[in-house]
C-alpha cells in the first residue's frame, strides 16, 4: 500500500497564511501526495505552485457549516474550478437533512455536481452530528445526485473518524460511491485501518507524520 497516494494533504485553519499554503504544497510535492485540500481563497495559489506536478487541488465549498444558500455554494464551486481546483469538497445542509428535507439536500448536491461537470465532487456528511438513519439517507442522496465521494467530516466535528464509521458507510454505499475518511487522522496505523475498512481517500493535516 502506497499510503501517500491516498492522502489529500489538508490545511483549512482560519489562520492559514500564504506561506502556510506554500509549505503545504511543497510537502505534497516532496511526499507525492494525491492532492492538497485548501480554502477557496487559496485555490489559485496552490494551483500555480503545483502547475508542474500531477498533484490535484481540492477546494472546500459551504465550509464548515453547510448552511449557506445553494446559490452561494454553486457560485463558490464554479469559482474554485475557474481558479484551478479539480475537486470540490462540499458540506451538505445538515439542518435540512435533519428536518427531513431530503429532496432539497439531493437537489443541492446535484446542482453543484452539474455546475462543476466532470470534476470530482465529495459530499461532506459531518457524521458526528448524524444518526445511523441520517447517515444512510445522506449517502443515498449523494449517490442519487451523482456525487463521486461521500466524506466523513470537515475536521471541525466533535469526534475523530473510526474504521467502524467507514465500515458502516461502506454498507450504505456499496460500490456506488467512494468514501473519503477525514477528521482526526494523525498516524499511519489509523490511516491504514481506515483504508482497509473501505476508504479510498484520506483527508488529513498530518500527512507528513503519516508517511514518515
Amino acid at each position: 500500500m502506497q499510503i501517500n497516494q491516498y492522502i489529500d494533504h489538508t490545511l483549512l485553519s482560519p489562520t492559514a497564511t500564504l506561506d502556510d499554503i506554500k509549505r503545504l504544497c511543497q510537502e505534497a510535492i516532496e511526499y507525492h501526495f494525491y492532492a492538497v485540500c485548501v480554502p477557496e481563497c487559496y485555490v489559485s495559489l496552490a494551483r500555480n505552485y503545483l502547475t508542474e506536478y500531477p498533484i490535484r487541488v481540492a477546494a472546500t465549498v459551504g465550509f464548515p457549516l453547510g448552511s449557506m444558500a445553494t446559490i452561494t455554494k454553486i457560485t463558490q464551486a464554479k469559482n474554485c474550478i475557474t481558479q484551478g481546483a479539480s475537486e470540490i469538497d462540499m458540506v451538505i445542509n445538515i439542518g435540512f437533512l435533519k428536518s427531513g428535507l431530503d429532496d432539497k439536500v439531493e437537489q443541492e448536491i446535484a446542482s453543484i455536481k452539474k455546475a462543476i461537470g466532470d470534476h470530482v465532487l465529495k459530499v461532506i456528511l459531518e457524521i458526528s452530528y448524524l444518526s445511523n438513519n441520517e447517515k444512510q439517507r445522506a449517502t443515498t442522496l449523494a449517490i442519487k445526485a451523482g456525487a463521486d465521494f461521500i466524506k466523513t467530516s470537515t475536521g471541525f466535528g466533535s469526534n475523530p473518524v473510526t474504521p467502524e464509521d467507514i465500515i458502516l458507510l461502506k454498507e450504505f454505499a456499496g460500490t456506488d460511491i467512494q468514501i473519503k475518511a477525514s477528521g482526526g487522522i494523525k498516524d499511519a496505523k489509523t490511516a491504514q485501518l481506515l483504508i482497509k475498512a473501505g476508504a479510498s481517500r484520506i483527508g488529513t493535516s498530518a500527512g507528513v507524520n503519516i508517511v514518515t
